[in-house]
């Protein structure tokens, strides 16, 4: 085969250095290019990012502040905003240079490209150092210089307890509807949300709407005003109620409004309360569903609620399978009082501390009732309930019923009792929003967003918070509205170790409301843990919850100004 020459490539030297080069409009090497033209000429080495450590953010210029996280590509964007010079060069691959995280420094490598001379583009990288520069952004400004809000939430329920926002707490977290709120503030019945922007409270009003029956009301000051410009600022006020009707509370109402709901009995039991309320007759199990807008032109009372619960076990019970709606099956049951039939065997102190219907005989008395819960009551259970019959109920509606239409006693809920006097450690935890200190009744740093007045009405709260614990093991619906994190593992103790812990004083509970404070780990004693009683057996059908509903990562929170430490764990809103 016959060899054929390629075509000559011609070269010639570098104007220089002399080094032999293919021609080109300088008639430079490459070398000798970049130390004659300096692409980067314009584009500063050095610059700085402005960091607000209290919200975690970076100043993205102009004016707004980002959540950017280290190295990240929101974070890359923003150094490369900072810097001048860049819209005349290609800029083609930029990355971070890894910096020790305690050095505040960041390290940005560029490669960029630039036409030199006619037909010729200069590729070179280099590194410029970036200088992360502590401040406070202007909404944490304001919020540490306390009293600068601009839109104010009143949240306000007129009933004896705190359950309903014990509730109202978890579904705000579950939807992190708290991102924009400023600051939290306890008051008498109920709690009130600061935010530096109308359209957060705005929005705050709209998930209250969607979650709870409420009515609202705003109402604004003005604070200033320019007459040349015609502009004025002001502080809006919104005013939200909710209903004072809760889960297991009795209702009666009128006459007339019980025909137009479908003609349902006056005497129902609230079954649930989400952004309308449903009320349930136990005698037949009809149901109807009352709107927020239908409920505010004739508002009603509770006619009593879950404090007013009497124990009752039941002796007997025969459900109509036939006869059922959802979950619950009518049946007709036989029951009693509490401890009926006991023998006071002369006990003058036991009688002394009787209630009046203990000693008049009633507790020797069988009552027939029909209730809803025909599904899951068995003989020999206990179940709570109204006791109509010896109860006095200040009520014009409850008055004018005639006594065929009364039952002797409404049903309500199963109870537990054996397994409520065994100290078990739950295996679930929940979160709770910590708030800014209130002007009066304040009491340790560490409370959650209930809970925070102290004093007298501490004691009540925890009642509180217990009954609502309670509550969502009992009704799994309730808590699949809301998240439930798996607890710190319980460590075992020796049966000697935990009777010198037991001396030292009285046991915290172990759900008390500061939840934000990082707890150690529990000691029980290996009998509580177990769970066995020797005189009395739990219920078997004790509604434990499942750890495939728990979640991981069971994180504190705190709101704004709170102490160094939880600044440290990552836990400002």
């Amino acid at each position: 085969m016959e060899f054929v020459a390629g075509p000559a490539v011609h070269r010639v030297l570098c104007a220089d250095c002399g080094t032999p080069i293919v021609p080109n409009s300088a008639n430079l090497c490459v070398a000798c290019l970049r130390n004659t033209i300096d692409i980067t000429e314009g584009i500063p080495k050095q610059a700085s990012v402005s960091f607000c450590r209290n919200c975690e953010r970076f100043l993205s210029p102009p004016s707004s502040w980002t959540l950017a996280k280290p190295e990240s590509s929101e974070l890359l964007a923003i150094c490369l905003r900072k810097l001048k010079g860049l819209s005349k060069v290609r800029l083609t691959e930029a990355h971070f240079i890894w910096t020790e995280p305690h050095s505040k420094r960041l390290r940005v490598s560029m490669t960029i490209q630039k036409e030199v001379l006619t037909n010729t583009i200069l590729e070179q990288t280099f590194e410029i150092e970036y200088l992360v520069q502590h401040g406070q952004c202007p909404d944490c400004a304001k919020l540490a210089a306390k009293n600068t809000w601009k839109a104010l939430v009143q949240v306000r329920q007129k009933v004896p307890h705190k359950r309903t926002f014990l509730y109202l707490e978890q579904l705000i977290l579950k939807h992190n509807a708290q991102k924009d709120t400023i600051a939290i503030k306890e008051v008498r019945d109920g709690l009130d949300f600061f935010y530096s922007s109308r359209s957060h409270a705005l929005r705050m009003l709209d998930f209250l709407a969607s979650v709870a029956p409420i009515k609202s009301k705003s109402s604004e000051q003005i604070i200033s005003s320019d007459i040349h410009t015609s502009t004025a600022n002001f502080k809006y006020s919104y005013s939200v109620e909710i209903v004072p009707i809760c889960k297991d509370d009795l209702v009666c109402m009128p006459l007339k409004q019980a025909r137009s709901l479908s003609n349902i009995s006056p005497l129902t039991v609230c079954i649930r309360v989400g952004n309308s309320i449903q009320l349930l007759d136990p005698q037949t199990l009809q149901n109807c569903d009352i709107p927020a807008q239908i409920y505010w032109r004739s508002p009603l009372d509770s006619l009593a609620s879950v404090t007013d619960l009497i124990e009752f076990t039941v002796l007997d019970i025969e459900p109509d399978h036939t006869k059922k709606r959802g979950k619950f099956i009518l049946a007709d049951a036989q029951v009693a009082l509490g401890g009926a039939f006991h023998s006071t065997n002369g006990d003058i102190a036991r009688d002394e501390g009787m209630m009046d219907y203990e000693s008049s005989g009633l507790t020797n008395q069988v009552f027939h009732t029909r209730t809803h819960l025909g599904a899951i009551l068995q003989p020999g259970d206990t179940a709570l309930g109204y006791f109509l019959t010896n109860s006095n109920y200040n009520s014009d509606h409850f008055a004018t019923l005639p006594a065929s239409r009364i039952p002797d006693i409404i049903l309500v809920k199963k109870s537990y009792p054996n397994r409520r006097k065994k100290s078990k450690a739950r295996n679930w935890k929940l979160r709770s929003i910590a708030k800014e200190a209130g002007e009066d009744g304040e009491t340790s740093g560490a409370r959650g967003a209930i809970g925070r007045m102290g004093g007298r009405d501490q004691k009540k709260v925890e009642q509180d918070y217990e009954l609502f614990l309670r509550d969502l093991e009992e009704d799994p619906e309730l808590r699949s509205g809301i998240n439930l994190y798996k607890a710190p593992e319980v460590t075992m103790a020796a049966p000697d170790a935990a009777e010198r812990g037991a001396g030292r004083g009285k046991k915290k509970a172990q759900f008390a409301m500061d939840v934000d404070e990082a707890a150690p780990a529990e000691l029980v004693r290996p009998t509580e843990a177990v769970g066995v009683d020797e005189e009395e057996e739990s219920e078997p059908d004790f509604p434990d919850v499942k750890l495939d509903e728990l979640l991981e990562g069971f994180d504190e929170m705190t709101l704004g100004g709170g102490d160094a430490h939880a600044e440290e764990e990552n836990a400002s809103i």
